[in-house]
């Protein structure tokens, strides 16, 4: 592909200084950036590598020293956001999977809508629902009873088990699996595990995104609920009965017990770990390996295990990192104190 830095400057709507007629073939990082690339350059931690950096556009911020005379600017409010729109528009990966493979299975009853896409040895179970438009890749398998809205790309070795829902624009990356069965087991009184039936179900509402061999298992009664615009990352774990609000975002990782409750525009950042049966409100950031055994109401930045506000987190943290010279100090006023124990009693015996 090739685009003239003037289109890719409209279609931004940015301010062009140099040659509008600049051919770019790639994107690029500003540390990797050379002839026929685009970059840009949003956050300051990245200056460093602009002196440095020869593409054929970069894309900066409205106001930004151009020092270098030799490269061409494209001058916007948000570069980041700037660059994601050159995305979409002229390098957004198309996947080319097409029509409906000889070797899938599909139930006589299944729905299939228009334009649907199924790839090799897809299985597609009784009574399923696919709206149009949806791409399903290779060796996935969906179990009876299964919906699933339109525009939705489902990637190859996902499982989806038995009556499950997803809605229209999600995403589900390779390895996959919805609708496995909760965590549930009850003690017997000579010691072994009875297992509980798992016979609730997953819904994914739309514009859900969920990352590589991650697992979302099946309520108990009733549904784990993942809700509209949620992102979760790779590897991540929530459990039976779960509840995630919208626009949440969570990275690798993870681990959410069962009927653990999470609220809308919540952060969690990599490694987090939350208890069973605990609430999370809305406007939450959980740092990275922090452990949360109790509930949070309150919006902000919590640190830590167990989970801190991020000032009490600070606080304490720094009193952690002084423990070999607080102990040092103790040893010390004990000894004076010791000291001062034995004058006045020997002044007693006199």
């Amino acid at each position: 592909m090739e685009i003239k830095l003037s289109q890719i400057a409209a279609l931004v709507g940015g301010v062009l200084s140099g040659n509008g007629d600049a051919i770019i073939t790639n994107l690029a990082k500003i540390e990797e950036a050379k002839e026929g690339d685009l970059t840009f350059l949003a956050s300051p931690a990245y200056e460093k590598y602009f002196q440095f950096c020869s593409p054929s556009g970069i894309i900066v911020k409205k106001g930004f020293d151009k020092s270098r005379k030799n490269l061409n600017y494209i001058e916007v409010e948000n570069p980041a956001e700037a660059f994601l729109k050159v995305i979409y528009a002229f390098f957004n990966p198309k996947f080319d999977l097409s029509g409906i493979s000889k070797n899938a299975f599909i139930h006589a009853t299944a729905e299939i809508g228009k334009n649907v896409s199924i790839g090799e040895f897809v299985v597609i179970g009784k009574n399923c629902k696919i709206g149009d438009n949806t791409k399903i890749y290779h060796n996935t398998v969906i179990y009876d009873n299964v919906t699933i809205g339109s525009n939705t790309l489902i990637f190859s070795n996902v499982i989806i088990r038995e009556n499950c829902l997803i809605g229209s624009n999600v995403i589900l990356h390779p390895g996959v699996v919805i609708g496995a069965d909760g965590f549930g087991f009850a003690k017997r009184s000579d010691g072994s595990y009875l297992k509980i039936p798992q016979i609730g179900n997953v819904i994914i509402e739309d514009d859900v995104e969920i990352g590589a061999n991650t697992a979302i298992d099946r309520a108990a009664l009733g549904s784990t609920i993942i809700k509209k615009g949620v992102k979760i990352d790779n590897l991540v774990q929530i459990g039976h009965n779960c509840y995630v609000g919208e626009n949440t975002v969570i990275s690798g990782q993870t681990g959410l017990a069962g009927s653990t409750k999470v609220g809308k525009n919540c952060m969690l950042a990599g490694q987090v770990g939350l208890a069973g049966h605990i609430e999370i409100g809305d406007n939450v950031v959980i740092g990275a390996q922090s452990g949360v055994a109790k509930s949070i109401t309150k919006p902000g930045f919590y640190l830590g295990s167990p989970a801190k506000e991020q000032k009490k987190f600070a606080k304490l943290e720094a009193h952690f990192r002084n423990l070999e010279e607080y102990a040092i100090k103790i040893s010390e006023l004990e000894k004076r104190i010791k000291e001062l124990e034995n004058i006045i009693e020997s002044k007693k015996n006199k």
